[in-house]
């Protein structure tokens, strides 16, 4: 009975810690999807008290909505490359600070100066994102002024009197905002596949550099498999935040929101802002929100089932 009466103590004060952190997340988290929901079926403007429901007219509606569908293409085209290029180049990184070089008695060690490189490539992730979008609107300034156009200039490939408008080229603006982004995020992962790096034995590396294995086949056959799940996780943020775009869209693009030149750097959350605050289609907009919920959702599902595979232990 003292061991019944021991875990019951034992759970009660458990819940009584719990209770407060799981009210403010019902309050804070959870209620706000519990209202998106209810209000995407409704005609509601975002001002009024008033609304209607409407059922599913809100989702079929955007079904035919030529620029939502556009920004949900371009969201996709994101998705696959904003994970893809980040990750790779943040691996390539990680592995040449930490196993690149290798000393003379056959040791393995980073690349000379990897102490540095490290600080250099998070320096970006230290910048917010308004700051990064007012340095990369100068670096892709269409007159001379630019940063880019006026490297291209000196050395000839770009026309002064024709200079590129990277941000207006309706065939270069979304490239031009995943660089942007490929460039904030690399630093941060570089350091995420470090610390796990770090954690490999030693022993592993050289046993590999005993066996002949060169640089790519220990990148490929060693450290890879070791950093799988730092891989895996780094994906579904990459993904999500692949899925959202806003600030620089908004920021760094022309348009009402963004989205310009011509809807051609359209994301779904630019459309969303641009439908609740400034055509008073809260209702729509809530749908469209409910829509992003569930791909996000899926995305993570998905990510983290086609990323699974046996653990490897060491």
């Amino acid at each position: 009975m003292s061991q019944v009466a021991t875990s019951r103590g034992r759970g009660g004060f458990i819940a009584g810690f719990l209770v407060l952190p799981l009210a403010l997340y019902l309050t804070f988290v959870i209620w706000p999807y519990i209202q998106t929901f209810g209000y995407s079926f409704t005609n509601w403007s975002g001002q009024s008290p008033t609304f209607e429901l409407v059922g599913l007219d809100n989702y079929a509606a955007l079904m035919k909505d030529e620029v939502f569908l556009g920004a949900l293409w371009h969201n996709l085209l994101l998705l696959v490359f904003v994970p893809t290029v980040t990750i790779l180049l943040a691996l390539f990184f990680a592995f040449m600070v930490n196993a690149g070089g290798r000393s003379g008695a056959g040791g393995v060690r980073g690349v000379r100066g990897s102490a540095f490189y490290k600080i250099i490539y998070f320096f970006p992730q230290v910048l917010s994102l308004a700051i990064l979008a007012v340095l990369f609107g100068a670096v892709y300034r269409s007159d001379e002024g630019g940063l880019l156009n006026g490297f291209l200039t000196r050395i000839g490939v770009v026309d002064p009197a024709h200079p590129i408008e990277w941000l207006n080229e309706p065939d270069l603006v979304l490239w031009c905002l995943l660089l942007v982004v490929v460039w904030h995020g690399v630093g941060f992962y570089l350091v995420l596949f470090s610390a796990a790096m770090q954690s490999v034995p030693r022993d592993i590396y050289e046993a590999a550099l005993l066996d002949g294995a060169g640089r790519a086949q220990t990148f490929v056959k060693v450290t890879l498999p070791l950093l799988w799940d730092s891989v895996q996780t780094s994906a579904v943020y990459l993904g999500i935040a692949a899925m959202d775009m806003f600030v620089l869209v908004s920021t760094m693009t022309s348009g009402q929101f963004g989205g310009g030149p011509d809807h051609h750097s359209e994301v779904m959350a630019t459309v969303l802002m641009r439908n609740f605050l400034y055509f008073g289609k809260s209702g729509y907009a809530c749908a469209m929100g409910v829509v992003m919920l569930i791909l996000t959702l899926i995305l993570s599902l998905v990510t983290l089932r086609a990323t699974r595979r046996e653990r490897i232990e060491f």
